[in-house]
């Protein structure tokens, strides 16, 4: 079963991933090279989301969870806790220990989730590549290194100040001597292909003359053939063998212009060229090139990687049916590779909008089916889950919570006049989509001054409805003021203006009521995409705990048996332009 993981990913490593379990792990974790590298989702005015950078802010800053990571590194490996603190003299509490403290434990989780024969490719820029390559080399040793591969990202730069930075580095890496490997060809070029087949028999087939002489001296494959005398050396195939070449009409002889044979002359091999698969690729990876705002795959996501990136990745190191870990899947480009060549995967990213990317895309790709083919874990299935996550991580809550609803979330509260989220929907008989403003609200306190700013914001924004999310039942008093605004819609459908939805409500089929509807709220792309939650348990420290405590242990595999029952729609997200400045294209 294949699975999608909300959270950490070290914990969820830890919890939920056995060992040697995994034929191939593709990261490209994020490193804050850019003030705006990290930003998954912007606003509509192009700038980074607030509610996006925080994930990232713990992750690779110095503070208690990179000092946390670097104690337990130093626990679990020693050359790599020595390594560390040698990297601490040079980078002190920087942002760069930070980095490779938290990447130092998740390659060593990495390495033991691998299979004997697994390999991992690890994607990064020549910021911090050098610096990782050492680490990796600790973690996987060095004879675990096989390449640095080069992949030609982006186009140069005219503006540039220095040599333009065009390439990314991809570290590819195995546990032990014997890996998968599909040996990867990529087609001969027009010149090499007018050098080397420049001839063509009767029948229009290019071919290329090779020797048929041993390299090394062979003595029992010393004997004339057909009047040609042995090479110093011998032949290279045997004389059985050179019978079989010759009835196959592969085997080409030197003739005088009299059509005599020309025994002062050598025989040859005809290699066709319909026959060959054609050049084996080196590690400079200039073929593929990177998304441009007119990519039809483009999401928005300023890091996402090309599908035929992974793809030869993939196939290269990998076999169908094979298990693909992508720890850090932001959009997931790997997760759909993985699915397109029949492996199985396993995706894990800490931003709850990033599972809804993945999840519409799936369905985009491969149709409503797809759902039930994998487990989403870490959304919440009830009530008290959910109230655990606003517990943890106000403001993932707060984007789930919108989304359930069928929103589109917006940025952290107050950052916006008091709008955490826009539910967008078509009226019978109007062109133009009505919009429903959602105010997210938390704590015991919330009070009728809530529903006050909510009818001030619906009013300022034009907009039709008003939707209140609150973790406790609401009041008398604010049940009074909502009703108060009155009733929207037509006379068939006549709603409140001004709705109040409980957390327990949010697991309700369509919580919140729309007025005359044509469609479902709008999602773009235009089609509707109506996904089923997944429930989940599970229990992780920190900002990623996972909502509720996990008995026994549990495999990826035993994580597809428990099934929603809710509704959720399908909303479009808002993504940062493609112009942003980004490391990566």
């Amino acid at each position: 079963m294949n699975s999608l993981f909300f959270g950490d990913n070290l914990d969820v490593l830890r919890q939920y991933v056995q060992s040697q379990s995994v034929d191939l792990v593709y990261l490209d974790p994020p490193f804050n090279s850019n003030a705006d590298y990290n930003i998954l989702y912007g606003t509509r005015r192009g700038g980074p989301s607030k509610s996006q950078s925080h994930a990232f802010d713990d992750m690779w800053k110095w503070g208690p969870e990179a000092q946390r990571a670097l104690d337990e590194t130093a626990e679990r490996h020693l050359e790599a806790g020595a390594l560390l603190d040698a990297f601490q003299k040079v980078f002190p509490k920087s942002n760069m220990m930070a980095y490779m403290a938290m990447m130092a434990v998740r390659l060593i989780e990495l390495r033991r989730v691998l299979k004997p024969n697994g390999s991992l490719y690890l994607h990064c820029d020549p910021t911090a590549s050098h610096y990782l390559k050492v680490l990796t080399d600790t973690v996987f040793g060095t004879k675990g290194f096989q390449n640095e591969i080069t992949w030609k990202r982006t186009f140069t730069h005219g503006d540039s100040r220095t040599w333009s930075r065009a390439a990314d580095k991809i570290l590819f890496y195995t546990k032990s001597d014997e890996f998968t490997w599909n040996i990867p060809y990529e087609q001969h070029s027009s010149a090499y292909l007018e050098s080397h087949y420049s001839q063509s028999d009767q029948d229009g087939r290019r071919f290329q003359l090779t020797s048929i002489l041993s390299p090394s001296p062979r003595p029992n494959m010393m004997y004339e053939w057909k009047g040609f005398p042995s090479p110093p050396m011998g032949w290279r195939y045997s004389r059985e063998r050179m019978a079989e070449l010759d009835a196959q009409e592969l085997i080409w002889y030197p003739q005088h212009k009299d059509g005599s044979l020309d025994t002062s002359k050598r025989p040859r091999f005809k290699r066709y060229l319909d026959e060959q698969k054609g050049t084996v690729r080196t590690t400079i990876w200039t073929d593929i090139a990177p998304l441009n705002s007119q990519a039809q795959e483009r999401l928005g996501y300023p890091t996402q990687k090309p599908l035929a990136l992974l793809k030869r990745i993939i196939n290269a190191s990998s076999n169908k049916g094979d298990v693909v870990l992508d720890p850090f899947c932001g959009c997931g480009t790997a997760i759909e590779a993985a699915q397109e060549l029949d492996r199985q995967w396993i995706g894990i990213d800490i931003t709850y909008l990033a599972m809804h990317v993945i999840e519409a895309r799936l369905v985009k790709t491969f149709g409503k089916a797809i759902k039930e083919t994998y487990e989403l874990i870490g959304r919440p299935e009830d009530a008290d889950d959910a109230r655990a996550l606003a517990a943890r991580d106000w403001l993932e809550f707060q984007k789930w919570a919108v989304m359930t609803l069928g929103g589109l979330p917006k940025e952290r509260p107050g950052a916006d006049g008091g709008i955490d989220g826009i539910i967008r929907y078509h009226r019978v008989g109007i062109e133009q989509p009505n919009r429903a403003v959602v105010s997210v609200k938390g704590g015991v306190h919330v009070g009728v001054d809530a529903i006050h700013k909510l009818k001030s914001v619906v009013q300022r924004e034009k907009a039709e409805l008003g939707v209140l999310v609150c973790l406790e039942r609401p009041t008398a008093a604010m049940v009074k003021e909502a009703a108060s605004e009155g009733d929207v819609g037509p006379k068939s459908r006549r709603v409140s203006k001004i709705q109040i939805i409980t957390v327990d409500m949010l697991f309700q089929d369509d919580p919140v009521r729309l007025p005359g509807m044509l469609d479902p709220p709008e999602a773009i792309p235009s089609t509707p995409i109506r996904m089923k939650p997944k429930k989940s348990k599970r229990h992780i420290e920190g900002q990623s705990e996972l909502l509720l405590p996990i008995t026994g242990e549990q495999t990826v595999s035993d994580v597809g048996r428990r099934r929603g029952t809710r509704s959720i729609r399908s909303v479009d997200i808002e993504v940062t332009p493609a112009t942003a400045r980004t490391r990566q294209a």
